[in-house]
């Protein structure tokens, strides 16, 4: 019994020791991985931060860039356009002067084309609005049947490129006498802003509640007084959207107005820029403080509606 007990006894404070010192080396390695594993977490993050900002500059050069080159040679001299300084030398307003005063033969008609842009794009929207509204108001409040395949069709189109449909389309404007005349730009570019505008109203119109059309045909509401005082009301932030959309799309299209539109007179801006490339000595000050002028309204467009946009495309602007 004394034996066993001095064994016990003996090889208790073995068994302890051996414990102690293995709890005690595990203790260590803690506090050794809790200073290292911090440090090893900061040195990723700081690293993944200067990664991300080295990008972030990367691609802020890259988009400034154009633009700097752009006011650049607008503020240069004619004879300064290709000195190869970084900054021009002697910078000066007087491209944008000749601009704004049509001042130089290629620009004599530039407000005038100033003026069809303008009627363009704004015919665009509201054509793009319009269609794209009463569409998705038909869709998915009048709960037309197989109605959904209206949208899925309608997003067909953009299968084929436009591109592709650019000789149909100047065909067809040929057939009905539309050949040179704004009308026939703006009926393309509505037939292609008009599907994206469908399928935006029609995923926008289902976050606003149908009790509410169901409360205005109880209080003797018709359709048409649904569509005005409800739907389009509730429907702001997507018509925002779209319409910024369908304007920026026609202030920038090149191709269809440069197919359809072929004298001085009927040319918006965007295809009389080009025409500066057909003199024999390009006069790049002038096109740049034109390419910038008319840059302006858009920049102000979006900016100034650009909340309404993000809530828009999101589908977060409906309040309960």
């Amino acid at each position: 019994m004394s034996a066993t007990y001095g064994r016990t006894a003996s090889t208790g404070p073995t068994f302890g020791g051996g414990g102690t010192s293995a709890g005690a080396a595990q203790a260590g390695i803690r506090r050794s991985s809790r200073l290292h594993t911090p440090l090893h977490y900061r040195i990723q993050r700081y690293g993944m931060e200067t990664l991300a900002i080295a990008f972030g500059l990367v691609l802020a050069i890259w988009s400034v860039l154009p633009i700097y080159n752009m006011w650049m040679i607008a503020l240069e001299t004619h004879d300064g356009v290709f000195a190869g300084s970084i900054w021009p030398e002697e910078p000066t307003l007087e491209s944008f002067r000749v601009v704004v005063t049509q001042d130089f033969w290629y620009l004599a008609r530039f407000w005038h084309q100033f003026g069809n842009s303008f009627y363009v794009g704004l015919s665009v929207m509201f054509l793009t609005l319009a269609i794209g509204s009463l569409a998705s108001f038909t869709v998915g409040r009048m709960r037309i049947r197989h109605g959904w395949m209206l949208s899925n069709a309608a997003l067909m189109t953009y299968v084929i490129p436009a591109s592709f449909l650019a000789i149909p389309m100047y065909r067809i404007m040929q057939i009905y006498g539309l050949s040179n005349h704004l009308s026939s730009v703006v009926l393309a570019l509505t037939t292609f802003a008009t599907p994206y505008a469908i399928f935006i109203f029609s995923q926008y119109g289902k976050s606003i509640p149908m009790e509410l059309d169901e409360s205005a045909r109880i209080d003797g509401a018709n359709p048409f007084q649904i569509y005005f005082r409800i739907y389009l009301p509730l429907m702001a932030p997507a018509l925002v959207a779209v319409g910024t959309y369908a304007l920026l799309l026609a202030w920038n299209e090149y191709l269809y107005n440069f197919l359809l539109l072929s004298t001085p007179e009927s040319m918006t801006v965007a295809v009389a820029l080009a025409q500066f490339l057909n003199s024999d000595e390009s006069p790049w000050n002038f096109m740049m403080a034109t390419a910038i002028i008319y840059a302006m309204p858009p920049i102000i467009l979006y900016y100034g509606f650009r909340r309404y946009m993000a809530a828009g495309l999101t589908m977060g602007g409906v309040k309960g």
